[in-house]
């Protein structure tokens, strides 16, 4: 069953999932190595319809679990418009995680990564670790703290020239973004490597805890497109 929530661009919509039918889109990977995190199709919890993904997100560097989607993000180069609903159940740790991974075919196949560090939203790059927002007290404050226990709306755009734009709930947020300009104490990481350019070939839902981080979360009503796609 395709979600019902679409908006801005639903005619360039290239697909719109809300789990309530297992179409064999997702398939469960587990990057380097796994443990006890599970990745399930869950009927107790939804944002709409009666099913969401539920990851049980497990401690320990060795504890990756992802619901994968390994073909249709190449339909949608070379921009690439997410949307997703998360609810999730512990507060974002201060060390690192990741709950959203994509495979950067430019990149020697590593990780463009969207997570948390220091309680608060952040984008990783995994071939230099460097991160968006800055790992600064301006980069925190200008990120997002995901709150726990209710349905928030993410969504971001990447494109093909290394722009990356990131809003939740609508709104966008400043230290998530990066088109170019630099940002002191937001952007200088991100930024130090100045052709950097993503090619994206697969998005992966899931949990990867770099230390002692455990959480429980659900994704909703996920869909990708080659425009903003919104939130209703």
């Amino acid at each position: 069953m395709m979600c019902a929530v679409l908006g801005l661009g639903a005619t360039s919509i290239v697909f719109s999932d809300g789990f309530e039918s297992q179409t064999g889109r997702w398939q469960i990977s587990a990057p380097n190595c796994s443990g006890t995190g599970t990745a399930t199709v869950d009927d107790t919890v939804a944002h709409t319809g009666s099913a969401s993904l539920r990851i049980s997100g497990g401690a320990g560097y060795c504890n990756h679990v992802f619901a994968d989607d390994l073909t249709d993000m190449r339909a949608a180069s070379p921009t690439w418009f997410v949307r997703f609903w998360i609810n999730h159940t512990t507060p974002l740790p201060t060390g690192h995680v990741t709950f959203l991974a994509m495979n950067n075919a430019a990149d020697n196949n590593t990780a463009l990564r969207l997570g948390a560090q220091n309680g608060a939203l952040m984008w990783n790059r995994q071939s230099d670790d460097a991160t968006l927002p800055d790992e600064s007290p301006a980069g925190v404050a200008d990120s997002f703290v995901l709150p726990t226990n209710r349905w928030t709306c993410v969504e971001f755009g990447v494109d093909g020239s290394g722009d990356l734009d990131t809003w939740v709930n609508g709104t966008a947020v400043p230290g998530l973004t990066e088109n170019g300009v630099a940002a002191p104490g937001i952007t200088d990481q991100w930024l130090a490597r100045g052709n950097w350019r993503p090619n994206l070939t697969d998005l992966g839902l899931g949990w990867e805890s770099y230390a002692d981080q455990t959480d429980t979360l659900w994704f909703d009503d996920v869909a990708l497109g080659t425009s903003r796609i919104g939130c209703t």
